[in-house]
């Protein structure tokens, strides 16, 4: 079953973030963010968008994940991302940030994964509810905004992220992280048209580290249904959970001429699908983490299971910032892993998020169409879905 938050939520006082009621939601002070037919919470650490759930007629579907160890006492020393970890969190600089840059020194997604949020504003206006909050980045001088935004009448989440007042280039994205059934091949995963596909270059797991992969290392693919194996052979990676036991990577760079790139997860047997719009001339890849018990180190303890990160950034995998913003193997192409940020000139990432339902029989997601009042999303084998989205959300400004 889809995740659905059911731990009751506990009103808490606000410390030094803002005059908004907070509430304990999965064992974080969270904002809640209603509408007709959704509601969502934003972590104050890290700023994490999740629970996240939407009705559809009289269910209630809650696709993202929320880590399973949410509500224990972890060890001390254990980084603010993993403790809120859940949902879809903005990451700049995304990655790991190991290796400096410029004398800057990021944490793993930085410090908008990591730091406390501060509360501006819930409004709400004209059937849209929209949470505002700010963090004042402290490594590289500058500002985020984050609003977030539903509408009533529809399935649909809506971020929009401001970054002010720093310079230079940065590689960032979201982390968006789907919950599937256990049920091997439970959910049909598809994209939009990709140039390159290719398995992270490096060890992403290692057996002496208590972690595993599966996957043919810096393998490059042309379609998920047949990405290398490190044992041979071959993974069909539209089709998820798969490869029980194993943590793997990759990262596709979507056709920058599409009009807006998209990635959905399909759930017959559920009958929703799962779906991101995004513009990739400004998150130009998604990066896949198919997360499926490969870390036996804490906190993970083989645990962390039927989840995919389906990250839509602009970046070098996740490698971090210093190995994005230098020469890479993409940037030697052509093909761009870091935005340039200008003090001057505020620079905006937008980016879509919703359900939808779907008749009897809909298969894998073969195209997601423009039509007047949102989006027509066509199966491989003909069926039609329609989703009420406001795709000049995207537009940039």
């Amino acid at each position: 079953m889809p995740q659905v938050s059911t731990a009751k939520d506990r009103p808490i006082r606000p410390e030094g973030a803002g005059n908004a009621p907070l509430n304990i939601v999965r064992g974080q002070p969270s904002w809640g963010i209603p509408s007709s037919r959704s509601r969502a919470w934003l972590t104050r650490l890290g700023g994490h968008l999740g629970p996240i759930e939407f009705k559809l007629g009289s269910r209630t579907i809650a696709p993202l994940s929320v880590a399973p160890w949410a509500e224990e006492r972890l060890a001390p020393g254990t980084p603010p991302l993993l403790r809120a970890l859940r949902g879809d969190f903005f990451c700049a600089p995304f990655g790991g940030n190991a290796a400096p840059w410029h004398g800057e020194s990021h944490p793993g997604h930085g410090e908008t994964a990591n730091r406390a949020w501060r509360h501006e504003s819930l409004a709400h206006e004209n059937g849209k509810s929209t949470l505002h909050t700010s963090l004042v980045t402290r490594i590289r001088p500058g500002r985020v905004d984050k609003y977030v935004t539903l509408i009533d009448g529809q399935t649909v989440a809506y971020q929009r992220h401001i970054l002010s007042g720093s310079s230079g280039p940065m590689n960032l994205g979201h982390h968006a992280m789907v919950k599937f059934p256990e049920t091997p091949g439970s959910g049909l995963v598809s994209t939009s048209r990709f140039v390159r596909g290719q398995v992270l270059p490096d060890p992403f797991e290692t057996p002496g580290q208590y972690g595993y992969q599966a996957l043919k290392r810096g393998a490059l693919f042309r379609t998920l249904r047949r990405v290398p194996l490190a044992t041979g052979g071959a993974a069909d990676l539209s089709r998820y959970p798969a490869r029980k036991g194993f943590e793997d990577l990759v990262m596709l760079t979507a056709d920058p001429e599409l009009p807006f790139a998209w990635t959905a997860v399909v759930f017959p047997r559920k009958r929703y699908v799962w779906f991101s719009l995004r513009d990739p001339q400004l998150l130009r890849h998604t990066i896949m983490w198919h997360s499926n018990g490969g870390r036996h180190y804490p906190p993970w303890n083989g645990r962390h299971t039927a989840v995919l990160g389906l990250e839509d950034v602009t970046s070098y995998f996740h490698y971090g910032l210093a190995e994005s913003a230098r020469s890479n193997p993409l940037s030697r192409r052509g093909i761009p892993t870091v935005l340039r940020l200008d003090a001057k000139r505020p620079t905006t990432i937008t980016h879509i998020m919703g359900v939808a339902a779907l008749p009897p029989g809909f298969d894998h997601v073969r195209e997601i169409r423009r039509r007047p009042g949102g989006i027509e999303l066509r199966a491989a084998n003909g069926l039609r879905a329609r989703c009420a989205v406001d795709v000049d959300f995207l537009a940039r400004r």
